[in-house]
């Protein structure tokens, strides 16, 4: 029964798939073909690592990148390899899992990847819960905390996905959307991020009563620099079928072609301060 749901969905995202490349029509925009990808899964299972690269990788390929699969971080010590690639996409999630977690090799290797104009993208858990180390924290530019609200509300749950720049390559055209019964991340974040859509809570407080959040908003998609490297990220995909909303892939798939373009193009003034006086 699994199987012939992920083929319903591989084969929605097809029929959606004009949709999520019609921000090409421009020649200037950010493009994967002929890009080098590095895509490695892994982690908490409830999270559909490896169905995310059934899912991905031929839409990648039909955009015309080489994509090279990795189901662990090993790939990350291989200087050659690294070298090489235009984008690495990580759907790793370290929580709850017993698959081995990134080490200091591993993270060296990656961090001078992005520094020398790798880009580094991904979303939910497979990016902002791949590794308790801080540095890596301030690459991705935010850190997954809780979910606001108990399990059985989120499950029930709705939340919108408004976007905060729509003159952004990624969100431009976009209307704000809705998320159904999905979790909701509560992050910490970077300041220096460029924000693009956020969502308000609903739902009160988690973990303790002591901490109300009702009201407030969180960024939900936003991208960075990192050295000559770009990073995308998206809070969105808990489950695959977040996917068949035709703004969620479109954003992800502009994410990953932006990102992309680290080693191009020069790299973008995205530090917009909220609190300067």
């Amino acid at each position: 029964m699994k199987f012939f749901k992920n083929i319903r969905l591989i084969l929605l995202i097809l029929v959606l798939f004009p949709f999520s490349i019609s921000s090409q029509n421009n020649l200037n925009d950010p493009s994967l073909n002929g890009k080098n990808i590095i895509y490695v899964y892994g982690g908490m299972k409830g999270h559909s690592p490896k169905e995310s690269v059934n899912l991905f990788v031929p839409i990648l390929e039909k955009e015309g990148a080489s994509v090279k699969v990795f189901d662990n971080f090993s790939v990350y010590e291989d200087e050659k390899l690294m070298n090489e690639a235009d984008l690495i996409i990580q759907i790793f999630t370290d929580a709850f899992t017993s698959d081995p977690r990134m080490n200091n090799d591993q993270f060296k290797g990656l961090r001078n990847a992005l520094i020398n104009g790798t880009g580094f993208a991904g979303w939910h858990g497979g990016l902002g819960d791949s590794s308790p180390n801080p540095l890596y924290h301030f690459i991705v530019g935010g850190d997954f905390v809780a979910h606001p609200g108990e399990l059985k509300e989120m499950k029930t749950a709705e939340y919108e996905v408004k976007i905060y720049d729509s003159e952004d390559y990624i969100t431009n055209g976009i209307s704000d959307f809705k998320i159904n019964g999905s979790e909701q991340y509560y992050m910490m974040i970077d300041p220096n991020v460029k924000v693009l859509a956020v969502s308000e809570f609903k739902l009160d407080n988690w973990p303790t009563n002591e901490n109300k959040i009702k009201g407030s908003f969180m960024p939900v998609i936003w991208k960075k620099n990192y050295g000559k490297g770009r990073v995308f990220y998206s809070s969105i995909g808990h489950y695959l079928r977040e996917f068949e909303i035709p703004e969620v892939l479109t954003m992800q798939m502009r994410g990953f072609r932006w990102a992309s373009e680290g080693k191009y193009h020069l790299k973008e003034n995205l530090i917009s301060p909220v609190y300067k006086k």
